[in-house]
């Protein structure tokens, strides 16, 4: 008798997130389902879905992800859950939201700002702002309980300041970034978007729809005149006099900017960071020099990915993996399985800090490969050079406390020991 095939376990509750994430189901989807349905009951006040495809396996994850012209961004935008069909014209105006060649012609207007080379000009600031805040929660620390929470104290900040500085945000402004982000991502957990803003009818508002962004579009040509005005070496300003870039296209590069510019690294650095915190080997290891930080920082990337997922919808009848796809159909890229396949990784359940090459999808593939990952980098290791030189060790004091989340692998609370 042939082996029963194992049934294909629920990886979209975010609820799960908040606990672990689930390697061992996405392990048994790549094996056995490496395409699978999941169904989108209703969850967290937010009405149930159609359902969607899961896509686990690096192979067909990377060719999701550079194939729009069968898995579009544009169609039903790329968050699980469907937006309201009134808001996708508005959403389809971000560059996340859009296919080539129209996704293109957006990418290299923002790209004339983001050049690496303003991003380096940000780095002796950056290590300062590392050092200045670890010194800063070590200080408390030491004065209190011998504990702190790195998350609270130092990443957090730290995330927030640096693209504050990139974005040319005045400091008193600087609360509204964290304040957005942890309403657009933060949504699936109570504890980031408090109670939602409900409806006529009583349904949840969407975050990202336009009734609740109108504070951050105003904000943003608010910016926008001030930098006309008082020009800066910042990217705010290269946008705000940018000729070719629409006034509504302005508003959504500052939407996308703030949100994701913000959570890639708030959530990958307490995430490395507890992955060393857990494995004292590898951290000794790394402050011995006998590993480069820069191979260190792609696997603690690849080991916590900052995105979880993201959605494509089929562009037309398709198969992937041998599944039947139908035009229409939402279709799901795991980032967090695809960077754990035994089919491309070598042991991917071992951190293995020296390892190279390191093919992972963290930031991405194709044509929406994320354009601040030279940034993420940039301010990872950074911080990671002045915490190995801060820190002999690194020693949990309480388990970390997760997002709840299917979309961010964010980490809330990181406390560790320091006496």
């Amino acid at each position: 008798m042939s082996e029963p095939v194992p049934p294909v376990p629920d990886v979209f509750d975010p609820r799960r997130y908040g606990v672990a994430v689930p390697h061992d189901d996405y392990r048994l989807l790549r094996d056995r389902h490496p395409v699978a349905w999941q169904e989108e009951p209703e969850l967290l006040d937010w009405p149930a879905g159609p359902g969607f495809w899961a896509v686990t396996r690096h192979a067909d994850v990377v060719r999701v992800l550079k194939d729009g012209a069968t898995y579009s961004s544009y169609i039903g935008a790329t968050q699980i859950r469907d937006p309201d069909p009134a808001d996708l014209p508005f959403i389809r105006r971000m560059m996340l939201n859009q296919d080539p060649p129209q996704h293109g012609r957006l990418r290299r207007l923002v790209s004339r700002a983001f050049t690496p080379g303003r991003i380096e000009r940000f780095a002796a600031v950056a290590r300062e702002r590392a050092g200045t805040l670890l010194a800063g929660a070590l200080q408390k620390a030491w004065e209190g309980e011998g504990t702190v929470d790195l998350v609270a104290s130092v990443t957090d900040e730290y995330a927030l300041l640096n693209l504050a500085d990139l974005l040319g945000v005045p400091e008193s402004d600087r609360g509204l970034l964290l304040h957005w982000t942890q309403r657009v991502i933060g949504y699936q957990d109570p504890d980031e978007a408090g109670s939602p803003v409900l409806d006529e009818t009583g349904r949840p508002v969407n975050p990202r729809s336009p009734a609740m962004l109108t504070d951050m579009f105003g904000y943003a040509q608010q910016l926008a005149a001030y930098k006309r005005r008082y020009p800066a070496d910042d990217v705010m300003t290269t946008l705000a006099h940018d000729a070719e870039l629409a006034s509504a296209e302005l508003e959504m590069f500052f939407f996308l900017l703030t949100v994701a510019g913000n959570d890639t690294v708030r959530s990958a650095a307490p995430g490395g960071l507890l992955a060393l915190a857990e494995h004292p080997d590898a951290y000794q290891a790394l402050r011995s020099g006998k590993i480069q930080l820069a191979t260190a920082i792609e696997e603690l990337l690849r080991w916590h990915p900052p995105v979880l997922s993201f959605r494509r919808t089929a562009a037309h009848d398709t198969e992937l993996a041998g599944r039947r796809i139908r035009a229409g159909e939402k279709v799901v890229v795991f980032h967090a399985s695809a960077n754990r396949d035994e089919r491309v990784f070598a042991e991917p359940g071992r951190l293995d800090l020296a390892r190279s090459p390191n093919p992972h999808v963290s930031f991405g593939d194709g044509p929406h490969v994320c354009l601040g990952a030279h940034f993420a980098r940039l301010q990872l290791r950074l911080l990671h050079e002045e915490v190995l030189r801060a820190l002999p060790e690194l020693r949990l004091a309480a388990p970390p406390a997760r997002l709840v989340s299917n979309f961010i692998n964010g980490i809330k609370s990181l406390q560790l020991n320091v006496m």
